[in-house]
């Protein structure tokens, strides 16, 4: 099961995935701040934080922020990377059992992490630790896929060579399965753009990143970098690919937290 199995995906890519992955957008806080009252004595509580990508963004806010990763390797790596900031706390748990105190959070957020959910559990979890009025976002870095050449071949390599590429794909956040998430307590979405700049040695590590990407010692792995090598050298511009984003943010409440 998806949502079992990604407590562990990442252990053994924690390295690539801190150095490769894209980062999240400052206007996050903006939109937050004038949608959802978001202000740095927020407390906010960031579900499947895994590295700290998101979390620094909140921090660097001002606010307290609980990290809540199941994995260790990612949660230590985390720690580590966040250790300047005296208002972390990392944590053990999951998004269905977070190990967090009732009421404690003004926000909860999740970046990258929400389609390893089991939604129901996890929706009754984020009533009971939300406070009053609190609110949800989930936030998502979508790689563009068609805008030009290279993306449109890199996403040919990885059905190509993915484990379970698109078993995974499937899962991700959509315009349908937030509604379904949120209820009637949807309160809305906003997309920002981004892009991440990468020479051979850094898009070989986002690749490697990703929990799909064939790991050393399979079979698909040697053929799959060959496959970059050539894919890389065919679409390079002054030794550089580039990578499109839409981060997605979508928030709300919860109808158990609203009132």
């Amino acid at each position: 099961m998806l949502a079992t199995d990604s407590k562990e995906r990442f252990s053994n890519r924690v390295e690539d995935y801190v150095r490769y992955r894209p980062g999240y957008p400052r206007a996050i806080l903006g939109l937050l701040s004038e949608e959802c009252g978001l202000a740095s004595e927020s407390i906010v509580a960031d579900i499947g934080s895994g590295t700290g990508l998101l979390t620094q963004l909140f921090l660097e806010n001002g606010n307290l922020v609980y990290g809540v990763e199941p994995n260790a390797a990612m949660r230590q790596a985390g720690e580590a990377f966040l250790k300047k900031y005296g208002h972390f706390r990392g944590v053990a748990g999951s998004a269905e059992v977070t190990t967090l105190p009732d009421a404690c959070a003004d926000f909860i957020v999740a970046g990258q992490a929400f389609h390893w959910f089991e939604p129901k559990a996890t929706r009754a979890e984020f009533e009971r630790v939300l406070k009053p009025r609190g609110w949800v976002a989930v936030i998502w870095n979508e790689r563009k896929k068609d805008d030009t050449a290279f993306l449109r071949e890199y996403e040919t390599l990885l059905r190509a060579f993915g484990t379970d590429y698109e078993k995974v794909s499937e899962k991700y956040p959509q315009d349908r399965s937030m509604r379904s998430f949120f209820g009637s307590g949807a309160g809305g979405k906003k997309s920002f753009a981004s892009e991440q700049v990468f020479d051979f040695e850094g898009l070989r590590g986002r690749l490697l990143s990703s929990s799909y990407s064939p790991p050393q010692g399979h079979p698909q792995h040697e053929p799959m970098l060959a496959a970059l090598d050539k894919l890389f050298k065919a679409h390079a511009e002054g030794g550089h690919v580039r990578f499109k984003y839409l981060t997605h943010v979508y928030y709300g409440q919860l109808a158990g937290t609203s009132r």
